[in-house]
């Protein structure tokens, strides 16, 4: 998976009265996953989407969903995001007593693993479990609300990640999450991410194709 690099716009960014016309509009323009981003009002200070909202985005688009669990006990939930098409489930290492076991969950419902850290969260918690997944998300802002200023500690956070991952021979998928802009998504791929959540730099801006080619030509080319 290395070698490609991944992006992923935001649907917690995007026009909800506009939400089938703006993720067709990327996904027929080079996004490479949709991210939808899952919060309960307890883990984070936000309430977002459900699987309701997941189940309706299958129906929309072909490209794979990336949904990011930001809620406490996931594992409650992991198939019922299964049953309603997500692709890619994330939960965050900070809410997981068992997060071996958790993994294990969404591996048995069909779906990739993916394992986030906050900011404040060192990389060395996931080392037991890098081996076991198939994603690692890194937060580049306090996760809640889009629109935030990118952490540059998240850099070497994902310098970490890829190391961590070379050291076990294994190819992931390293994502990252927050504040992510031309400029931005530019020093995280040069520092070992290949996926790029991105919420405001593309659904905010007047014309949301030519700035999801502002991130594709900053990181390609």
């Amino acid at each position: 998976m290395k070698n490609k690099i991944y992006i992923a716009p935001s649907i917690l960014s995007a026009d909800l009265l506009k939400l089938e016309e703006q993720v067709n509009l990327v996904a027929k323009n080079g996004a490479d996953l949709i991210h939808v981003d899952v919060m309960d009002g307890h883990f984070v200070p936000n309430l977002t989407f459900g699987p309701n909202m997941v189940e309706a985005l299958k129906r929309i688009v072909d490209i794979p969903l990336d949904v990011h669990l930001m809620i406490t006990n996931p594992e409650l939930h992991i198939q019922d995001y299964a049953r309603a098409g997500a692709d890619i489930l994330t939960v965050h290492q900070e809410v997981c007593r068992h997060l071996h076991r958790t993994i294990q969950q969404i591996h048995q419902e069909g779906m990739k693993a993916g394992v986030s850290l906050n900011p404040e969260t060192p990389v060395s918690l996931i080392g037991d479990i890098i081996e076991d997944v198939e994603l690692v998300l890194i937060m580049s802002v306090n996760p809640g609300f889009g629109g935030q200023k990118f952490i540059p500690h998240a850099l070497d956070k994902l310098k970490e990640v890829e190391k961590m991952a070379e050291k076990a021979g294994k190819q992931i998928m390293i994502e990252v999450d927050g504040g992510i802009n031309p400029d931005t998504a530019k020093q995280a791929i040069e520092n070992g991410a290949n996926v790029l959540v991105v919420g405001n730099a593309i659904f905010k801006q007047p014309d949301i194709v030519a700035a999801l080619n502002a991130i594709k030509k900053a990181v390609l080319h």
